[in-house]
């Protein structure tokens, strides 16, 4: 019987196999990125969607594109969307049909319009997105010209009640999709692993199919199993069912075990592709390529969070969608930089506050092994919040639908938020449910499982207590209610933003709690880390750890800056104490006072940051105070050579890592700092008063830079003194010079308060730093960068773009 089995599953893979030879040169499914060419035009413009519509003056441009980031700032605005006015701009693009098209399904797929949008094919309005952080498709075989030209117009309008930044415009891909009518429906791919043991793993298909109903077609769908060196290791398949009354069908196949998996993890981000065909009268009509991980998630109260059965503590940010100088323009290398930098500082999470992020993040975060808690909203239809243009009652059930089955095969996805500071004024939420949400969760949570059972949900906590009692409150009694949130005690994880002084009283009055602290202040420097229970809870997320724009507490600040780095991704000297306790590598840090910054009260939440910097020319006479972080037992600090003192590491959980010298004299020379443990040096940190900035050098980060029309290359400039040190306090201006097969997109400096926009050819410096943004074209070529300002050295590099 055995043999026979292997016989049969040897002739399936021959016939399989050939089948799909017999195909090879056959496009069975168009998927054509449809970012190119497009035309822009600012304001609300009559008409712009007919066809016949004069659009010879509008600007010429590829997506991603952010409108918004391009308008100045104003400082009459609204400071929580980043001092820019909110407006409309339209887009259009011209294209031709290929005759290989007709008779099928064609398809236009937005991933997202930033705030919300409507779309014409032709003059006729095919579809749009109420809430633009999600994308939608629509078919247009009906309405394109196979003799003409054809045109697409969108409107995207940023009106809306979202509390911060959001970018505006078509901020990420769109594709052109041609499929047969029997098809894999929208994101219609589903994959668990339901059982994994060292040796072998347990691999569940299902597959969604469009175009059968009430059809009698010998359908099969056959799926093959490629491990992440290439090689085939599995292969299972089944036949539709004929008649089937569902519009689009869910079809399981039969389960195919995987031996010796390769486990997904942080530290090995192994993907595995599921590869699945549709073969109909023995033709391939359809065929997708799925990733996804082989690796197990298990949430307790007893150690919080375990991956592939171990523990596991969230390390990570929470942040806003933009990214700096492009805005919200979700560029995969923007993205995949800003990734790199917080792995290489400790950091093993992110939490998509609070809306989804584009698809590059999460196809980014499952080959980089970065952990995501994955929001989708930030308040369930607050009048002040809602970033919608419909109802939220009347559109929560699609936004859920596609929101989970787009990211549901993603390893990376550890976890689904409904929702970010859902308790404290009911009354906001346009559902009423007299009970601070828990009905409104667990409708959501049935509807977030039938789509995915396969992980828990949460919503993260406004700092508050049961009975929405806050710090804000007249009769404040906070002190003597520190019970949890009614909400807090029925979702599967419960998230709080802040307030980890209280965890242990919550779980006095709800024991049963899974802790995760979904933002944590960064001014409490690393006490929200060392204050957790870590070997009971989840992991905890900084809340604004990267500098993002929108919800400014003042002008000229452009957004939330009490950060670990900077936009630019530049780190802060704190950078290095989130180091020094996300990993074990011995360090020590000096960061120079340079002056106290601000402290206040937002969002029921003290909040503040001093300003600090990492450099030794500083003013002779004047005493600085400083702070040098570290994970090591002691530090000993030296000026030009002679020993200031020892201060040990203290065990105070409010300032352990962070070791404060007030009134240190400066000096012309070098400042040093030694750190010990148990009497040996194990690291070692020095500044040096630099000379005069004498030249230019040049950083880049992109070392595989590729000609298709989206890659980035990341140009830093610095200024240097005659001995190559890093001249920290030069503002000369610079001015860049860009020919070859790039473009030069943004220039920017780091400088969260400056009223300079990022387009043009001249950024003065800023901490001796400035950074040129280029993207390149989609023909291979070389680029020639030169930067030049007065009095310094000019600089020059050439590049291969592949």
């Amino acid at each position: 019987m055995k043999r026979i089995k292997i016989l049969s599953t040897i002739v399936a893979l021959c016939f399989t196999s050939f089948l799909f030879a017999q195909q090879s040169n056959e496009q069975i499914r168009v998927n054509q990125l449809f970012n190119f060419g497009w035309k822009f035009k600012a304001g609300d413009i009559p008409n712009a969607q007919s066809i016949s519509f004069d659009d010879t003056d509008w600007r010429k441009l590829d997506l991603p594109h952010d409108f918004q980031i391009e308008q100045p700032w104003d400082s009459t605005a609204n400071r929580g969307r980043g001092f820019k006015t909110n407006g409309i701009g339209w887009y259009r693009k011209t294209f031709k049909a290929n005759e290989s098209w007709k008779g099928k399904r064609v398809l236009l797929d937005f991933e997202g319009i930033m705030l919300h949008g409507d779309v014409w094919v032709n003059g006729k309005k095919i579809g749009g997105t109420a809430y633009g952080y999600l994308g939608f498709e629509a078919d247009i075989a009906a309405i394109i010209k196979y003799d003409a030209d054809n045109v697409v117009a969108v409107r995207s309008s940023t009106e809306g009640g979202s509390r911060w930044y959001t970018g505006g415009g078509l901020f990420r891909n769109v594709h052109l999709v041609v499929k047969d009518s029997v098809s894999i429906a929208r994101h219609g791919i589903f994959i668990t692993t339901p059982k994994i043991t060292d040796q072998n793993a347990e691999v569940k298909v299902q597959v969604e199919v469009a175009g059968i109903k009430d059809k009698q077609y010998e359908l099969e769908i056959i799926t093959k199993i490629v491990d992440p060196n290439g090689k085939q290791v599995g292969v299972t398949k089944t036949f539709a069912p004929k008649k089937s009354k569902l519009v689009e069908v869910e079809i399981p196949l039969p389960t195919v075990t995987i031996a010796n998996p390769q486990l997904w993890s942080c530290e090995t981000p192994n993907l595995y592709t599921a590869e699945v065909s549709l073969v109909l009268n023995g033709k391939v009509v359809d065929k997708r390529n799925e990733k996804f991980g082989i690796r197990t998630i298990e949430f307790s109260k007893e150690f919080g969070l375990k991956l592939n059965g171990k523990k596991v503590f969230l390390k990570g940010v929470a942040n806003h969608h933009d990214l700096g100088a492009v805005g919200a323009a979700a560029y995969e290398t923007s993205i995949a930089r800003m990734m790199d930098k917080l792995k290489a500082f400790g950091f093993n999470h992110i939490r998509t506050s609070h809306n989804p992020y584009s698809e590059s993040f999460f196809k980014l975060a499952d080959e980089k092994g970065i952990l995501v808690v994955d929001e989708l909203y930030d308040k369930w239809g607050s009048i002040q919040a809602w970033a919608g243009n419909a109802k939220w009652n009347d559109i929560w059930y699609d936004n859920v639908k596609e929101w989970i089955k787009r990211d549901r095969n993603h390893p990376s996805v550890i976890m689904w938020s409904f929702g970010n500071e859902l308790q404290f004024q009911e009354e906001r939420w346009n559902w009423p449910t007299t009970d601070w949400g828990i009905t409104t969760y667990k409708i959501m949570d049935v509807v977030a499982k039938r789509y995915d059972p396969t992980r828990k949900t949460t919503v993260a906590m406004y700092p508050a207590r049961a009975g929405g009692i806050i710090r804000a409150n007249p009769d404040f009694r906070i002190k003597e209610n520190i019970v949890p949130p009614e909400l807090s005690t029925v979702t599967d994880v419960a998230s709080f933003n802040y307030t980890w002084e209280d965890y242990q009283e919550y779980l006095k009055h709800a024991p049963d709690m899974i802790v995760y602290q979904s933002e944590a202040v960064t001014n409490e420097l690393a006490s929200p880390y060392f204050g957790m229970d870590r070997d009971k809870m989840v992991g905890l997320a900084y809340w604004g750890a990267i500098e993002y724009w929108g919800e400014s507490d003042k002008w000229p600040k452009k957004g939330w800056n009490y950060s670990f780095f900077n936009h630019a991704m530049e780190p802060f000297p704190q950078a290095w104490l989130t180091k020094s306790i996300f990993t074990d590598e011995p360090l020590v840090h000096i960061g120079i006072v340079d002056n106290e910054g601000d402290v206040k009260m937002w969002n029921d939440q003290v909040v503040g940051q001093k300003v600090i910097s990492s450099h030794w020319n500083r003013q002779e006479g004047k005493k600085y105070n400083l702070y040098t972080y570290t994970n090591a037992d002691e530090v000993e600090l030296f000026i030009n050579g002679k020993s200031i003192g020892i201060q040990k590491n203290s065990t105070d959980v409010r300032k352990r890592n962070t070791i404060y010298w007030k009134d240190i004299p400066f000096t012309a020379g070098s400042i040093k700092a030694v750190a010990r443990t148990a009497g040996k040096v194990v690291a070692q940190h020095e500044l040096q008063t630099t000379g005069k900035a004498v030249a230019l050098i040049i950083e880049t980060e992109n070392t595989n830079w590729k000609a298709d029309g989206m890659d980035l290359q990341y140009v830093k400039v610095y200024a240097v003194d005659s001995k190559g040190n890093k001249v920290q306090t030069e503002t000369a201006e610079l001015s860049f010079e860009v020919s070859g097969a790039a473009t030069l997109i943004a220039v920017d400096n780091g400088n969260h308060l400056s009223d300079d926009l990022f387009a043009g050819t001249k950024k003065r410096l800023h901490n001796g730093f400035a950074m040129a943004i280029l993207r390149s074209t989609q023909a291979a070529g070389t680029v020639k960068i030169k930067v030049t300002a007065e009095g310094l050295k000019q600089v020059e590099k050439t590049f291969s773009v592949k």
